[in-house]
């Protein structure tokens, strides 16, 4: 029978273990144990929410991880494209999550692929200074920094003081933020509205508030409320 007694199963696998809690000084004890115990929760904490989903190509965003060519590759910048001929594709740039390398790859939407959930957080939003960016987890208060280029130049944009992300970690180490997947922000430049182009089918190029260049209806106008995919920097609709 497994053995799920945290100190029971650290003296099996370090036998002296047992000697120094019976003999060792009571104070240092208590530090050793804390530590050890601690260093046993995590670390079966992480294989317990370690988990393998089955999603399509087209289904991929950033900061999610994937199991693709025998090994753990992190997605950090889409780009979704539909050809005139054959079907729609997502051009991926990946990035190694055990040894930093970069891959350029093309996932069609047909194609099945593994993404793996690991260890995942509720952190908040805090502030931005220089390159670093601020989260707090919301459980436990601590405080991570994470670099600007390590959520992107795009996707930082749409970070607003406040808001909730998801960190993904792996062995400890922060490898991916999940941003809400819709936001809501104003407009601050756009063409004037023509009258008689409401049911125009085409789009016209837009800048938000916050410096993202989007393509939006014809009869939005600066200053109106409009929510956006935050996944493919797209207009959804407007806002309420």
């Amino acid at each position: 029978m497994q053995n799920h007694n945290p100190v029971s199963a650290l003296v099996d696998k370090h036998p002296g273990v047992a000697s120094f809690l019976l003999h060792g000084d009571r104070g240092l004890v208590k530090s050793h144990l804390s530590w050890w115990f601690l260093k046993f929760r995590r670390s079966h904490f992480c294989k317990a929410r370690l988990s393998v989903m089955k999603i399509d190509g087209n289904e991929i965003r950033p900061g999610h991880v994937i199991r693709h060519k025998a090994s753990l590759w992190l997605a950090v910048k889409l780009q979704h494209v539909k050809p005139g001929k054959g079907g729609a594709y997502v051009q991926a740039e990946l990035k190694n999550v055990l040894n930093g390398t970069k891959l350029n790859e093309r996932f069609r939407s047909s194609e099945t692929v593994e993404r793996v959930r690991l260890e995942q957080k509720d952190y908040q939003y805090l502030y931005g200074e220089g390159d670093r960016l601020v989260f707090m987890d919301t459980d436990t208060y601590e405080q991570i920094e994470l670099q600007h280029s390590f959520i992107g130049d795009d996707r930082a944009a749409f970070l607003r003081d406040g808001m909730k992300v998801t960190v993904e970690f792996f062995e400890d180490k922060p490898l991916g933020v999940s941003l809400p997947g819709q936001v809501c922000l104003t407009i601050a430049e756009a063409e004037p509205v023509i009258k008689g182009q409401t049911a125009s089918p085409s789009y016209k190029p837009a800048v938000l508030e916050n410096g993202i260049r989007i393509m939006v209806p014809p009869f939005v106008k600066v200053g109106e409320r409009i929510i956006v995919d935050t996944n493919e920097v797209s207009y959804v609709r407007r806002a309420e």
